[in-house]
C-alpha cells in the first residue's frame, strides 16, 4: 500500500529560518530542513515522500479577491535566494521537491486526494489549519514543531462547529490570518450559533425570515462576500498535475 508523506515546504522552512539568530545563515536552514525531513521519514515510515513548494505565479485566489493574504510578511531575501540550495540538499538525500505554480496547498490537497482515492494513506506535514477541511479518513495532519497530530475534534470544539461546516463557518466569520473577509458584523460566535441552528449555509439563506431583522439584513447584504469567502477558503482537489508517484519513492537502501 502506498503511504505518502507530503511536506509543506515553505511552512516548514520558514519556521526553521525564523528561529535562527542569523537570518543569512542558510547553511543551518539546509541542515535543519534535512534533519527535520529525515526525522519525519523515520517517524512515519512512508513509501513515498514529496516536498511541495509555493510558486511565484499569482494565485487564482488573489485574482478573485485582491486583498487575499494582504499584509503578509514577504519571504526574507536570504531565504528566497537560498531555496534552490535547500531543495538541492534534500534531493541529494532522495527527498524530492515539486514546485506548485502558485500556492502549494491546492497541489498538496490534489495529490493527497488522489492517493487516498487510490486506497493509499497520506500524512501532510504542515501547521496550516486549512488542511483540516479534507476528509480525515486515511489522512493524518502532522505538526512537526509540536510533534503531534492535528486534533480535528479539539478544533471543532474550539470553533463550535463540525468538520463538514468549516467552509461555511469561514464564509460567515472570515479568516483573519488569510485576510478572508466573511460577512461584515458576523463574528465566530454568531457564525457557530447560526450553523448549529441551521446546519449549512444554504439552509441558513433559505431561512432568513426566521431571523431577527438586523441579522437577516447583514446576511442578505453579505451574501456575495460569503460566496467569495467560501471559495477562497476551499482547497482545490482536482487541479491538473503532471506528477508520477514513482519519482517520489523513498529509497530504503541508500548506497
Amino acid at each position: 500500500m502506498n503511504k505518502l508523506l507530503i511536506i509543506d515546504g515553505l511552512n516548514l522552512v520558514r519556521r526553521i529560518h525564523a528561529a535562527l539568530p542569523d537570518e543569512n545563515d542558510i547553511t543551518s536552514v539546509q541542515q535543519r530542513s534535512l534533519a527535520a525531513s529525515q526525522k519525519l521519514l523515520k517517524q512515519h515510515q512512508p513509501t513515498h515522500v514529496i516536498v511541495v513548494w509555493d510558486g511565484n505565479e499569482t494565485s487564482w485566489r488573489k485574482t478573485l479577491y485582491s486583498d487575499y493574504k494582504k499584509g503578509r510578511k514577504p519571504m526574507p531575501t536570504a531565504l528566497s535566494e537560498g531555496l534552490t540550495q535547500i531543495k538541492a540538499t534534500l534531493a541529494e538525500h532522495n527527498i524530492h521537491s515539486f514546485d506548485a505554480p502558485s500556492e502549494a496547498d491546492d497541489v498538496i490537497a490534489t495529490i493527497a486526494t488522489k492517493v487516498i482515492n487510490n486506497n493509499g494513506e497520506v500524512i501532510i506535514v504542515s501547521t496550516d489549519k486549512g488542511f483540516s477541511q479534507l476528509p480525515s479518513q486515511h489522512l493524518t495532519l502532522w505538526d512537526h514543531f509540536n510533534q503531534q497530530t492535528f486534533d480535528i475534534k479539539q478544533y471543532e470544539k474550539k470553533l463550535g462547529v463540525e468538520q463538514y461546516q468549516l467552509l461555511d463557518f469561514i464564509a460567515l466569520a472570515g479568516d483573519a490570518g488569510n485576510k478572508i473577509p466573511g460577512i461584515a458584523g458576523i463574528g465566530p460566535k454568531s457564525a457557530a450559533d447560526l450553523l448549529n441552528k441551521f446546519r449549512t449555509l444554504a439552509n441558513l439563506y433559505r431561512s432568513l425570515d426566521n431571523l431577527g431583522a438586523k441579522q437577516a439584513q447583514k446576511l442578505a447584504e453579505g451574501k456575495e462576500m460569503a460566496r467569495i469567502s467560501y471559495k477562497l477558503a476551499q482547497l482545490q482537489t482536482d487541479i491538473p498535475l503532471n506528477v508520477n508517484l514513482k519519482q517520489f519513492r523513498v529509497n530504503t537502501h541508500p548506497h
